[in-house]
Parts: C-alpha cells; structure tokens; sequence
C-alpha cells in the first residue's frame, strides 16, 4: 500500500441518526432510524497516527487514539480497499446516549465507515451493499447498521454473499418515543441470556408478529400494540433489567406499544399518533419511581450523509 496524494488537504463532515432495533418481535432483523445524530469531521493531517476530539456524549470517557472505534472503522475501509491510511484529526460531536440501546457502537461504526468513502471519493466507489457489508463485519450482525445507513425502517438479513436489506417508508402518524434512564446495558451481556433454541410455538409467534408490525408500520399504525407482542428475546433479559420491564409492562397495560429498544435498558414506545406519546410521557412521569428521559424523535428518513467539509471565512 502507499500513500495516495489525492488525498491530502481532504476533510468531511458526516451525520449518523441513532437507530432501534428489533422493534419488539424482529430480533436482529428490523431496525428504525431516529432523528437524533452524532455529528463527525475528519480532515487528512501531514503526521501519521490519529486524533480524535470528543465533545458530548463519551467526552472523557472513550478513547481518543487510534483505538478509538470511529478511527477503527475508517482504517478496516481503507484497508479492505488497499489505500494507506493517513494521517487524520477526527472531532466528534455526540448525542447518541452509550450503552443504552439506541445503536451508538453501530453509529460509530457508520460514521468511521461513510468517512471513509468520503475521502475515499475519486479515488474508490463505495456502494451501498458495500458499505453495509463493511459495517457489518464491524458490528457481528446488520440490524443497527442498515438504519443508521439508510433511514427509514430497514429490514436486515444474510446470505451467502454477505448481509441485505431493504429500506421502507413508515407512516406519518407513527411517532416515536424513547425512554432514557440512567443506567447503561452491555449489549454483550443482553445476549448471553437468550437461549440456543425456543419452543416452536414461540417462533411461530414472533414470526406471525413481525409480519403484522411491518404492515402495522408501513400501513396501519392501529395495530402496533399487538404487532410488538415478542416470545423471543425480552422475556429473556427482564431479570437483568427489571426497571426496563416493569416500564414496559406498565406502558402496554395501559394500550401503548412498547418494547425493549436493542439490547436495552431504554424502552421505545411506537405511538399511532403524537398525542398519543404524549399521554404515555405524562403518565411515565407520573407514575414511574425510576427516573427516565423522555425523547420525542421522528423517524429519520435520510439515514447517513457525508459531504466535504465547508471552508469556514472568518469575518
């Protein structure tokens, strides 16, 4: 490998939305895009090795070297492509709370990745079979990634050939709805609690359900209380995270379709309509001894975006 001079000068600017996965009964295979973004810059430096400046969520806490996740993302894409990787300044700006179950390590890792193709433009075409590919040998499995590239509500499978998806719209009146604590949740630990098999009866449950919550999503946004019902994973991981089920025990006694978002603790609640979220942040409020934060998202469509930075004129 050598380093290409196309890329010295080159700095941009990427946005990664925060992502819900499994929606409920899609385990490990549906995932939604929200309206809430980390925010990264990378410029090409002269001297080798990286830096990275972390402002918000993390600052302090994650690591600022090239062991830093978004630095670890974009150097498996510049090798998997054969390019040197140079040298870079990174400045991230973090919103998407850690450990929470709202795709922050799959976020990081989309983020390293699309600034890869970035500055990578001209120089190696990345395609977005590609891109979700390289996230997904990151990541271990493409429900987090696929939204967090592409928007909208995406469902993820493998092949042979490596990971697929398909994005669809969602409908207008569903309005999203995130419940926040205080307390993280190793996703690694979420999932040495599911069991290598299920009863048959279970499976045949959540397939039924998660036929009903793409059409409950794309259509009919009245039948998510029962289109979220899930036999899989959430009963599960309830003993580890007791705050998070009686959340969404008392959500769903009420008529509101909630769920484990991720691997937890934060719950998603999927309302029909913006009234409806409302009435289930009040009554959180109300009547929860855990305290929670509640966040009011849309559905982002757009999913990851990069672009060349902008030259900043002083005044």
């Amino acid at each position: 490998m050598s380093l290409n001079p196309l890329l010295a000068g080159r700095s941009v600017t990427v946005q990664v939305p925060a992502t819900s996965a499994n929606l409920g009964p899609g385990f490990d295979t549906l995932g939604l895009a929200l309206a809430l973004y980390d925010q990264l810059e990378v410029s090409v430096r002269d001297a080798p090795g990286a830096s990275v400046e972390v402002h918000g969520v993390g600052e302090g806490e994650v690591p600022t070297d090239e062991s830093n996740l978004v630095v670890r993302a974009v150097a498996h894409t510049f090798a998997h492509y054969g390019v040197e990787l140079p040298g870079l300044n990174l400045v991230a700006n973090n919103v998407i709370p850690h450990g929470r179950g709202m795709g922050s390590s799959g976020a990081a890792i989309v983020s390293g990745i699309m600034a890869a193709k970035g500055l990578l433009e001209g120089i190696v075409e990345i395609d977005s079979e590609a891109l979700l590919a390289l996230a997904t040998e990151m990541e271990g499995h493409p429900d987090n990634v696929a939204p967090a590239l592409f928007g909208g509500l995406t469902i993820a499978w493998t092949t042979p050939e490596g990971p697929r998806h398909k994005r669809l719209n969602v409908h207008r009146g569903v309005s999203p709805l995130v419940f926040v604590p205080e307390h993280a949740m190793s996703t690694a630990l979420a999932r040495s609690l599911q069991p290598e098999s299920v009863p048959h009866e279970d499976a045949v449950f959540n397939v039924s359900r998660s036929a009903l919550l793409i059409a409950a999503l794309i259509q009919s946004p009245e039948l998510l209380l029962a289109a979220t019902e899930d036999k899989l994973h959430q009963s599960y991981r309830a003993a580890a995270m007791p705050e998070t089920n009686r959340l969404i025990t008392m959500l769903r006694e009420q008529g509101f379709a909630a769920v484990v978002s991720g691997a937890g603790p934060s719950v998603l609640v999927l309302a029909n309509d913006p009234g409806q979220r409302l009435v289930a942040a009040e009554l959180v409020a109300a009547q929860s001894e855990t305290p929670w934060q509640a966040l009011m998202l849309a559905v982002d469509f757009s999913g990851a975006t990069v672009a060349p930075t902008a030259v900043r004129v002083d005044a």
